[in-house]
């Protein structure tokens, strides 16, 4: 069982699922995003995805988590995106213990990450929401940069605070993401490839291939 919703904090999204009887493994797609995640009493943080992450999971395991995207998760953990990348850390690592053990024991982990991290609110950064938009419409990342005044130099650097790489990766994650979506809705693969701004199969399957680690046949199923 999987649900999630929004959150009153703008582009961070509330999650919780609850793993199937017969457990077994899940795989994690990179979405650019990083999350604050409580599971089973444990809360951790895990950060932005180049690859996919491939985790066992126990049956009954039960999940509750905030998503954060357009590089607003790390003004909330006072951590650039660039030192968690493809890490799973504890949160008590990054926020005081005693404010993890209060979401950690909480009956309601969805309100208790909600309350914590609306206290770390630290706004949006337009910028970054801009580059994100771009790169999940498959327009140039570049042209952000001459529209907000920036260097190309600049704006990697601010990217890979927010995000935890640079805006060309942000751009092939977005890319993939737009990808899964077109190929969930019952498109070809062929159709998908040219609709997500790939130059053609062969280079969607490439893509697929080289971030999620598996066809894209086998992500569908």
């Amino acid at each position: 069982m999987y649900e999630e919703w929004s959150s009153p904090l703008p582009y961070v999204v509330a999650w919780r699922s609850v793993t199937p009887p017969d457990g077994g493994s899940k795989r994690i797609v990179p979405d650019g995003c990083l999350d604050i995640i409580w599971w089973d009493g444990t809360v951790f943080v895990a950060g932005p995805d180049t690859t996919a992450q491939v985790e066992s999971v126990l049956p009954g395991s039960r999940y509750v988590a905030l998503r954060f995207g357009a590089g607003t998760g790390p003004g909330v953990l006072g951590v650039p995106a660039s030192e968690l990348v493809d890490r799973r850390v504890p949160l008590d690592a990054v926020w005081p213990a005693v404010v993890v053990r209060a979401i950690a024991e909480s009956d309601d982990p969805a309100a208790a990450l909600t309350e914590a991290a609306s206290r770390r609110w630290q706004g949006v950064d337009r910028v970054m929401v801009a580059l994100a938009g771009a790169a999940q419409a498959g327009l140039p990342v570049g042209s952000v940069a001459e529209r907000c005044g920036l260097s190309s130099r600049q704006l990697q650097r601010r990217c890979n605070t927010a995000f935890g790489y640079g805006p060309k990766t942000l751009q092939r994650i977005l890319r993939l993401q737009r990808a899964l979506a077109l190929a969930r809705s019952g498109r070809s693969f062929a159709t998908v490839a040219i609709d997500a701004g790939y130059a053609d199969q062969a280079h969607l399957a490439r893509e697929v291939r080289a971030m999620a680690g598996v066809p894209l046949s086998a992500l569908l199923r």
